[in-house]
């Protein structure tokens, strides 16, 4: 009965950590499309404009992933009940959470960087 409840609840957290995910993205969309202008005035006028978009997605993305790993592992240590096996999955889970925050704090430098070695400002 244990792990039903405990296989429950990671569902409900993993759902619910989806769906907030959902929600911060379609909201930041709606609120660049109420700033958008005319069709015409979309295009990507230089290169510097691509490389901080892509920034914004990667970061984006990466913190996204970041947390739904946290999450993911927060909620099999809570529920490993001593088992080390699944301590060690918990464990390996919080790494890559780690990882991937590490690596969203490190993209806007990556993109200096490219950004550099392309001669854009």
């Amino acid at each position: 009965m244990r792990r039903v409840l405990s296989r429950l609840f990671l569902s409900i957290m993993i759902v619910a950590v989806a769906v907030a995910v959902a929600v911060a993205v379609a909201v930041a969309g709606t609120a660049g499309a109420a700033q958008a202008g005319p069709p015409e005035l979309l295009a990507v006028n230089s290169l510097n404009t691509v490389i901080n978009n892509l920034i914004a997605w990667i970061v984006g993305i990466l913190v996204g992933v970041a947390t739904l790993f946290l999450t993911y592992g927060g909620a099999l240590y809570l529920m490993a009940g001593g088992d080390p096996g699944q301590v060690e999955k918990a464990k390996g889970a919080l790494k890559g959470a780690a990882t991937g925050y590490g690596l969203a704090v490190l993209a806007p430098v990556l993109m200096s960087i490219l950004r550099g070695i392309l001669g854009t400002n």
